[in-house]
């Protein structure tokens, strides 16, 4: 692996990331059943973006390369920068949007990736969103979601012939696969079983021993936590139920205030869109 890009699994020691500040973060017109129940009290963005710049703080402090995306007007979802690409292995696939109101905002990562020298190809059939890929060695899980459709998945597929490409269907009124099931270690994955139906869940629990969330701490986010090294995990300080159990499994659980974000529909999976993370410490 080049010291530049690429990325193995959701859990290895995170080295290069591309986040994006919520300096134009607004719900206009409510795109998710979160931003349905805020559309009304809306953005505080002077909150948000401190809570984001503390994020932002605590990656650089665990030495995390952070690469900060322009933010733009226009785009009022920015901030998730997890769903313009996906790094697997050395290359990136650069997302094909499956929202109107994000389309554009994967030519600027695009500008970033030329800068990096970094591989990448587009994905040009179908839809795709990062939020909707999760990768665990050889094993990509795709979410088959409002955002990305069969003909995305089939599309990824063709682009990484070396790797096995799952698609996990997700109840339509959850916007991506990551806020219903995130991989923490080899060993141990959350899940919201709610968002599933049997089949998915039994193949999921084949894999891993999964750590249930219920339904209110999926509201808030609760799955999609962020590993940033093997066994150390940001995550929300209210999502109490959940950070106690991934104690219990020996996880170290670090605690971020990100309250302001969330009512947009993300977390900090979501505001991150890793470019490197290292199979060595």
């Amino acid at each position: 692996m080049n010291e530049g890009i690429g990325c193995e699994s959701e859990f290895d020691p995170l080295k290069k990331v591309v986040v994006c500040s919520p300096a134009y973060m607004r719900i206009e017109e409510a795109i998710n059943e979160t931003q349905k129940k805020y559309i009304d009290e809306n953005i505080d963005i002077n909150q948000a973006c401190k809570q984001h710049h503390g994020f932002v703080k605590l990656m650089r402090k665990h030495n995390i390369e952070v690469i900060e995306l322009e933010p733009e007007e226009s785009f009022h979802e920015q901030v998730f920068t997890r769903d313009i690409g996906i790094c697997i292995g050395e290359k990136v696939i650069v997302s094909n949007m499956g929202n109107e109101v994000r389309e554009g905002e994967e030519k600027l990562l695009q500008e970033i990736l030329e800068q990096e020298n970094a591989s990448w190809e587009k994905v040009c059939k179908g839809t795709i969103e990062g939020g909707d890929v999760i990768v665990d060695g050889d094993q990509v899980w795709v979410g088959l979601s409002d955002r990305t459709n069969n003909d995305g998945v089939a599309n990824l597929q063709a682009l990484l012939p070396g790797h096995n490409v799952t698609a996990v269907p997700i109840k339509e009124e959850y916007l991506h696969l990551d806020c219903v099931f995130n991989i923490l270690s080899p060993e141990y994955a959350l899940v919201f079983p709610g968002a599933l139906r049997k089949e998915e869940y039994d193949m999921l629990s084949r894999q891993y021993k999964l750590i249930e969330v219920d339904e209110h701490e999926q509201f808030t986010m609760g799955v999609n936590v962020l590993s940033i090294a093997p066994g150390k995990i940001i995550s929300l300080p209210h999502n109490k139920k959940v950070n106690e159990k991934m104690r219990e499994k020996g996880f170290e659980v670090i605690e971020v205030e990100f309250s302001e974000v969330i009512k947009s529909g993300g977390s900090f999976r979501c505001c991150t869109m890793p470019l490197r993370r290292s199979t060595s410490q």
